[in-house]
């Protein structure tokens, strides 16, 4: 792991991924005081309040258009990324992320609910795809400039960072920090911090070495890159792996995802993105992050016990992503999933439990919180990364920008269906909303043990013949 390859992980992940789990915590602790600031705003514009229903439905919406931003930024994936490379993509991003801030930073200054959502809908737009960015483009950059050794452990390491980012938003929101009402706009905008790192520093590394050679037939520039990522002047052996691949596309163009759909040679690869990709969204996981004090406080744990309650869940996640990150090279990336989806399924159905019987059992709160870390440790040991590495390892360079395009959509479809309507699942199903969410997750992980096969330590043209 060389000091170059090794920084320019660090960085995409800290410039992107972070955000993306900033993003999705982010108006988790603020929730009451964005709240206030809608109903004040609503009462001096149209002299009355909002009703508890259009409140909550205006605010749902500010919750779920991160995910409709994002829905949107992922369909330009296929074409931002051949048109910039991955590099150049990934540095240019900083800049709608500095417009987001700018937006929910002045927002209350302006008296303006509508550049709250304004804002939240760009930064999802930078996290779904427009410029390429936290679930497209970091783990297609990281599976290509990685060797195959080092693949799954470089892939997983923007998990880490979705989980870095939603801790420090849940630190951040403590009382004594920015959870006080005055702050949260700052508390929003603080996503500017790590972009301007991201667009500072990244120029200073090379492209994609894959890119350089397969998309540009850049057979110099790609050898210069790969001598710097790999720290060594003997690249042959890779360079002849490009080669091969390039060879095999020679006569293929890069596909649409029209045309990906339809070819009925890549049919269960493009079936398992779009099972795994929509099942890791409908998991819940979405739902836990973006209302987690909310279900805090439906579980009986008092109020000013929660934000405390809140930041434990976030540093338990840390430690599971990097228990996901350190042993997905050991035991492989099948494990990680299954193990990963049957967790969260066996604590969705434990949630359910525990609220039915907290009020004959008042120790039963504590097994909702228990069972709300078990989804996040589950989710963080391999749902979280997995699904986007091997989006990347399941198919050729042809293929590979629509693939990202058809899950990238998926998950942030799903995103957005949970952020919106859990809500209102909530308030209507009670306790069993949370048996939907366990079906989804057990019938994921079947899926991948049936399905899926183990692409540890293979090339991507021999995961490409297992399948064939």
């Amino acid at each position: 792991l060389t000091f170059p390859l090794l920084s320019v992980t660090l960085l995409v992940s800290f410039g992107s991924s972070m955000l993306y789990g900033y993003n999705l915590a982010v108006v988790n602790s603020p929730a009451e005081h964005i709240k206030a600031f809608y109903n004040t705003t609503w009462s001096q514009r149209y002299g009355h309040g909002l009703a508890p229903g259009p409140l909550t439905l205006l605010y749902a919406l500010t919750v779920s258009i991160f995910a409709l931003g994002g829905l949107v930024g992922s369909l330009l994936v296929g074409v931002l990324v051949e048109h910039y490379g991955r590099n150049g993509a990934l540095s240019r991003s900083a800049l709608l992320v500095l417009l987001a801030g700018g937006f929910m930073g002045f927002s209350r200054e302006l008296g303006s609910p509508e550049m709250v959502i304004i804002g939240r809908s760009i930064t999802g737009l930078h996290s779904g795809g427009f410029f390429c960015i936290c679930l497209s483009v970091v783990p297609l950059y990281l599976g290509e400039i990685a060797p195959k050794n080092l693949r799954g452990f470089l892939g997983l390491v923007p998990s880490i960072f979705i989980c870095l980012g939603v801790f420090s938003a849940q630190v951040l929101g403590l009382p004594e920090l920015l959870g006080k009402d005055r702050f949260w706009p700052l508390f929003l905008s603080v996503v500017v911090v790590p972009a301007s790192l991201q667009l500072l520093l990244l120029h200073c590394f090379p492209e994609s070495p894959r890119y350089l050679l397969i998309e540009r037939n850049d057979v110099r520039g790609a050898t210069k890159a790969l001598r710097r990522f790999l720290g060594t002047p003997d690249v042959q052996d890779v360079i002849e792996e490009m080669r091969e691949e390039q060879r095999s596309l020679s006569s293929m163009e890069m596909v649409s995802v029209g045309q990906l759909l339809r070819d009925r040679s890549v049919r269960w690869q493009t079936l398992s993105v779009v099972v795994v990709n929509a099942g890791m969204q409908l998991s819940g996981i979405d739902a836990i992050w973006f209302y987690t004090n909310a279900i805090f406080e439906n579980a009986g744990i008092p109020m000013s016990q929660i934000p405390y309650t809140t930041m434990g869940t976030g540093a338990i996640e840390v430690v599971a992503g990097l228990i996901g990150c350190f042993t997905i090279e050991r035991v492989g990336r099948r494990p990680l999933v299954i193990t990963g989806f049957c967790a969260m399924g066996v604590c969705s159905a434990g949630i359910t439990i525990s609220l039915l019987l907290q009020a004959a059992l008042p120790w039963m709160r504590y097994v909702s919180v228990a069972c709300v870390v078990g989804i996040i440790a589950g989710f963080c040991m391999g749902p979280a990364g997995v699904p986007f590495l091997m989006t990347a390892e399941l198919f050729m360079q042809s293929h590979r920008p629509a693939a990202y395009i058809v899950g990238g959509s998926l998950n942030w479809l799903c995103n957005f269906t949970i952020g919106f309507i859990f809500p209102f699942l909530q308030m209507s199903a009670g306790a069993f909303c949370y048996l939907v969410f366990c079906g989804v997750c057990l019938l994921v992980a079947l899926y991948v043990y049936l399905v899926i096969p183990e692409t540890k330590n293979k090339t991507f043209m021999e995961i490409s013949h297992i399948f064939a």
